[in-house]
């Protein structure tokens, strides 16, 4: 089974530089290695030096990159989706160039890259797989995407298929337009299929991400906030890499000041993240293009330790013999938590975020006695039998 590594972090933080490094180390222990993007920006080929094609692509020895080309995964991936899109805006009085516009869907780019991802991972090559990310707030929506679908398609699309094959004569009729076949359904449901087959490849036991933060009050901010929200929906964060840090050795007054804030900052990124590991990388005198800069990084960040160990951090979501749920929620405030019932689901807010939980059938049929958050924690206990009939 492939080392699955994410890199995410508030942008322009170095998340890429750290994901290349990590990627060129890990080719250089003798490890066979594919480092990917799902940031459409495409900077990982800047960051190592190399042009390559749409395929993954050998860069050095061990190290191959894979830069996805969109535009054909797209056609590969829902293809019949696409087509059965295009030719609904074309009924409906779209030119082809306007109906091809807008099939291309917000995000698509980010989803297909996790597609692409999933296939690399089956073929069973890669013994370390590094994925550089998008911006935080890009990476949670889409890493919330697989389960948030899966809610949705489970409950509308056997109703969906019912409807169709019901009132398909009708629409026709009436609209005159066309309406989904069975083979365009399958196509989405086979999309449904693998984003779920992603979530449950990033979130097991040999998945991690890694969040890269400058030592900054407000990019501090958005770490504590992202660690909260990547915990709530499932992934596990092995370790914290804090980038561009300056040495305090022979500062001037100037740089003086910000090593001093930098100690502050650190302090409390140290205290924030325990007992996860902080990697310090520092500001370094050029920027680290090519492969040689970016072993010298991987050499800072890693030091003697090893990046590509299992994970030695527990899954966030876990359900003990005696019926408690708990889920890690790192970092949230009591204020920001909220917890509601319905039926056999569990909505959990935190924040901005929420996640809709679907009980076990041991759970399901079981009112919630109690629920605590304490010490990073939420525990939910629930009585020992009987429905639920709120």
């Amino acid at each position: 089974m492939s080392r699955i590594l994410l890199f995410t972090g508030k942008g322009g933080v170095g998340k890429t530089t750290a994901a290349a490094a990590t990627a060129t180390l890990a080719a250089r222990l003798g490890l066979k290695t594919l480092v990917v993007s799902t940031d459409t920006a495409h900077s990982l080929a800047d960051a190592l030096g190399v042009r390559v094609g749409g395929e993954p692509t050998e860069i050095a020895p061990g190290l191959s990159l894979h830069q996805v080309d969109t535009q054909r995964a797209l056609e590969r991936q829902w293809g019949e989706l696409r087509d059965y899109a295009r030719g609904l805006f074309a009924e409906l009085g779209l030119d082809e160039v306007t109906a091809e516009e807008i099939t291309v869907l917000p995000g698509a780019e980010e989803v297909i890259a996790l597609l692409e991802l999933r296939e690399q991972a089956r073929t069973g090559l890669w013994d370390v797989i590094v994925i550089d990310c998008a911006p935080t707030a890009e990476t949670l929506r889409l890493l919330a995407l697989p389960e948030a679908l899966d809610w949705h398609v489970s409950r509308l699309l056997p109703v969906g298929r019912r409807l169709l094959r019901t009132l398909s004569p009708l629409v026709r009729h009436l609209a005159q337009v066309s309406v989904p076949e069975d083979h365009v359904i399958g196509a989405g449901e086979r999309l449904h299929r693998g984003l779920m087959e992603v979530r449950e490849l990033l979130t097991g036991p040999g998945a991690s991400v890694r969040l890269v933060l400058t030592p900054e009050a407000v990019v501090l901010a958005e770490a504590r906030r992202t660690l909260t929200s990547l915990s709530l929906y499932g992934y596990r964060v092995d370790a914290v890499i804090a980038n561009r840090v300056f040495p305090s050795e022979g500062a001037d007054p100037w740089r003086r000041r910000w090593v001093d804030a930098q100690a502050r900052h650190l302090a409390e990124v140290e205290e924030s993240f325990a007992p996860l590991p902080v990697r310090i990388v520092p500001y370094l005198e050029t920027e680290p293009v090519g492969l040689e800069a970016l072993a010298r990084v991987a050499g800072a960040m890693y030091g003697e330790s090893d990046p590509f160990a299992p994970p030695a951090v527990d899954a966030p979501l876990r359900i003990t013999a005696e019926g408690e749920l708990i889920l890690a929620l790192p970092l949230a405030d009591k204020e920001d938590v909220d917890l509601s019932r319905k039926g056999d689901e569990l909505i959990v807010n935190a924040g901005s975020y929420r996640r809709i939980l679907a009980l076990p059938a041991a759970l399901a049929r079981r009112p919630v006695r109690d629920a605590a958050l304490r010490d990073g924690f939420l525990r939910v206990r629930f009585e020992s039998g009987g429905p639920d009939d709120r």
